[in-house]
């Protein structure tokens, strides 16, 4: 199944027209007359489809970050969860410990 044809598809423009002229000369008896034609369709829809999501989504990074810095500033706080642990001291002694730990075990 197709999305609507009635909205502009610039790429397959080619296909859409093939796909009306086999449905207007083709007898309504002769099942899977334009299936070719309706796979070649598809296959243009999906290729726009998949270059409208690398336009859409090559800046997500950006966008993501800008959101984490709102939500931190929203919520009063102006460094994220991974920076405060950077800087917690109790924290980086418990996990230089525990690497310690597992360092004398591997040894023995």
């Amino acid at each position: 199944m197709h999305p609507p044809l009635d909205r502009p598809h610039p790429e397959c423009v080619e296909e859409i027209d093939d796909l009306y002229h086999c449905h207007a000369t083709t007898s309504k008896l002769k099942f899977w007359g334009c299936n070719n034609v309706k796979f070649a369709l598809d296959q243009c829809l999906k290729k726009e489809k998949q270059n409208l999501l690398v336009e859409l989504n090559k800046d997500a990074a950006e966008k993501r970050a800008a959101e984490e810095d709102a939500y931190q500033k929203a919520l009063g706080k102006e460094m994220s969860f991974e920076d405060y642990l950077k800087k917690d001291k109790d924290f980086n002694k418990a996990m230089e410990d525990r690497r310690r730990m597992e360092e004398s075990k591997q040894k023995k």
